[in-house]
């Protein structure tokens, strides 16, 4: 059980005064409610985790009363600390205070959370995005202030009610308290709203009207909406629709009557289903029956948002390549809600002037410059700060299924160098590296001082230092045992696929019939697993693109996509052209790897067309 002790009120509209008035009474707080037991301490950002972490040691050492937070000795803690890169938090932690923000690297702050649950250390101070991450619990907990600066719109604004609850929860010992504590520190104006909404139950309301257009999608694809009535049907199922005839005024109906509510479901499936078939992801019949497109479906299959899929379809074009690529992908919607911290513009506007591709006229304010920004900066390798790198990792987790419908909306135009463009940035995201890069860059502990050593002896692919004797190699590389052990890994790991065709009835191919090629892979080496991506923040299973395409017409005419264990047969058939001889070019491609694609040269005779004599 959390009991709530105190809202404090502070009469400072300016945040920064504001937190500088609460830290002391921070500390008294502690010492009052918790003098012995387990504390935390939210606070609003990463650098007020330090700042306050400093303030309450120098409230302690104003009490001369030091190390009152440090429960254990410094001998028995100096072991720890020598593991940590943060000079600031050594020395706090030397003094029993410890923080947690994103930029700690997850070793570190798995150590200070377990000196924490060990007792060894009192205090916590934590940034407030981390509430939902931390696996600690206290028995007071302090929430010094009440709100974050958002950069989208330079202005401070007030924690969401679910993120303050979860941080109150974290006041929660069971079987080692009867109670825990928490103490709000807020704005003046704010108090009477949190004593109201922390002692009276707040209503749980439904937001499935603000997406429900990806729903609507989802489910047209699946066939489980195919007509509008289906679609009022499945509202009448959802939580939104319970929820209207409880609180009608929160979804701006003029009544609860069984007419009120369904003109407002209809009304709702009408504008939902008419955005949808504006952007081409459904089609409307008879203005009833609805049908998926092929929009609709890739959004479905990939599960990204409708507006994005209508900005692919409408921005990329026969002659998109790889700089237009990115940035279509990063004005995605579902980069909109990547944040922008407080000052962070000037940080992106330095950026700005190292990245290959300029940006015109940015905005610096905009989420979409700053993925754009930040994708380039992955494919550079640039050393970023940790809030960035964070923020890189958030960005890369939705980036390869956004490239994959990308290729996807590009084949179904029959676009060939854009789609194999996109494809290669597949290759690009994952490895940290752009396409004009060295191969070799691939690999563990390859510096640019290793990958010159060996393009002067001429070895350029991961091919050619396989093909090396160990001797050679290790003349040529100088890594010690463990890092040579590494690229063995990767070498292992690296696709060295067997690739054969056939173009089946070769002699026999006649206008308007159908052309098919079979294509035979098999993989030379029997390790299969994860890609060996150090850069890349998620676990991937490396995928592949068969592609058919004429590069003189810039025409992809069959395309299709596989995952490769140890051998597959694939299948790949088109409509025959006019008569004459054609030239196409077969395209092995991967989603992961740079350097392993593959392409053959193939010619189709075609003949003239049967006619009914000819068949008769």
């Amino acid at each position: 059980m959390t009991t709530l002790t105190r809202h404090t009120g502070f009469n400072i509209s300016h945040t920064q005064t504001r937190l500088l008035s609460m830290a002391k009474p921070v500390y008294h707080a502690i010492t009052k409610h918790s003098p012995k037991k387990p504390v935390i301490v939210f606070v609003p950002s990463r650098k007020q985790t330090r700042l306050t972490a400093i303030d309450i040691l120098t409230t302690c050492a104003a009490d001369i009363q030091r190390q009152r937070f440090l429960h254990c000795t410094e001998k028995d803690l100096i072991p720890y600390l020598e593991k940590l890169s943060d000079s600031t938090l050594k020395e706090t932690l030397l003094n029993g205070v410890g923080y947690l923000h994103e930029g700690l690297s997850p070793m570190e702050r798995r150590l200070v959370e377990q000196l924490f649950s060990s007792g060894a250390i009192q205090v916590v101070v934590a940034s407030r995005s981390l509430c939902w991450g931390m696996s600690v619990a206290a028995h007071l907990v302090i929430i010094m202030d009440t709100q974050y600066y958002n950069g989208k719109i330079h202005a401070y604004v007030d924690y969401p009610i679910y993120d303050v609850l979860q941080m109150v929860g974290h006041a929660n010992r069971p079987l080692q308290d009867d109670e825990g504590r928490c103490v709000i520190m807020c704005q003046g104006s704010k108090k009477d709203f949190f004593k109201k909404f922390l002692y009276e139950p707040l209503p749980v309301e439904s937001h499935l009207d603000h997406c429900m257009h990806d729903h609507f999608n989802a489910e047209t694809v699946t066939k489980t909406i195919e007509n509008k009535q289906d679609a009022v049907d499945y509202l009448t199922w959802t939580f939104l629709y319970r929820r209207m005839t409880q609180n009608p005024n929160y979804y701006n109906l003029q009544g609860i009557s069984h007419r009120h509510l369904s003109d407002h479901l209809s009304e709702l499936v009408e504008q939902t289903l008419s955005d949808l078939e504006q952007s081409k992801c459904i089609s409307i019949e008879d203005e009833m029956d609805v049908a998926p497109l092929n929009l609709g479906m890739i959004a479905a299959y990939y599960y990204i948002n409708y507006t994005t899929i209508e900005l692919f379809s409408m921005s990329l074009n026969a002659k998109t390549k790889v700089r237009g690529l990115i940035e279509i992908i990063s004005n995605a919607a579902e980069y909109e809600n990547i944040p922008i911290r407080h000052h962070e513009d000037n940080l992106l506007r330095q950026l700005a002037q190292k990245v290959p591709h300029k940006l015109n006229n940015p905005k610096f304010n905009d989420p979409h410059v700053k993925t754009n920004l930040l994708l380039q900066a992955h494919l550079s390798r640039m050393q970023l700060s940790a809030e960035l790198q964070s923020d890189t990792e958030e960005i890369l987790s939705k980036a390869i299924r956004l490239i994959q419908a990308c290729v996807d909306v590009l084949s179904s135009n029959g676009w060939l160098s854009p789609a194999l463009a996109a494809m290669e940035l597949a290759q690009m995201v994952t490895q940290a590296m752009w396409s004009k890069d060295s191969y070799l860059k691939q690999l563990p502990h390859f510096t640019s001082e290793h990958i010159k050593r060996c393009t002067d002896k001429g070895v350029e692919s991961v091919f050619d230092i396989m093909e090396m004797e160990d001797e050679e190699r290790n003349a040529l590389l100088q890594l010690s045992d463990g890092q040579m052990a590494d690229v063995a890994r990767f070498c292992n790991r690296y696709p060295n696929i067997e690739l054969s065709y056939e173009v089946v009835d070769k002699d026999g191919i006649r206008s308007g019939g159908p052309v098919v090629v079979l294509v035979q892979l098999e993989r030379e080496e029997e390790v299969t697993g994860p890609v060996i991506a150090p850069l890349f923040p998620q676990k991937r299973e490396e995928g592949w693109w068969v592609v058919i395409g004429d590069a003189k017409s810039n025409s992809l005419i069959s395309i299709k996509r596989l995952t490769l264990q140890q051998k597959a047969k694939v299948k790949l058939d088109f409509v025959a052209p006019a008569t004459g001889a054609h030239n196409y070019t077969l395209y092995f491609m991967s989603d992961a790897y740079m350097g392993c694609d593959q392409e053959y040269k193939f010619s189709v005779d075609v003949k003239e067309a049967e006619t009914d004599s000819d068949s008769d």
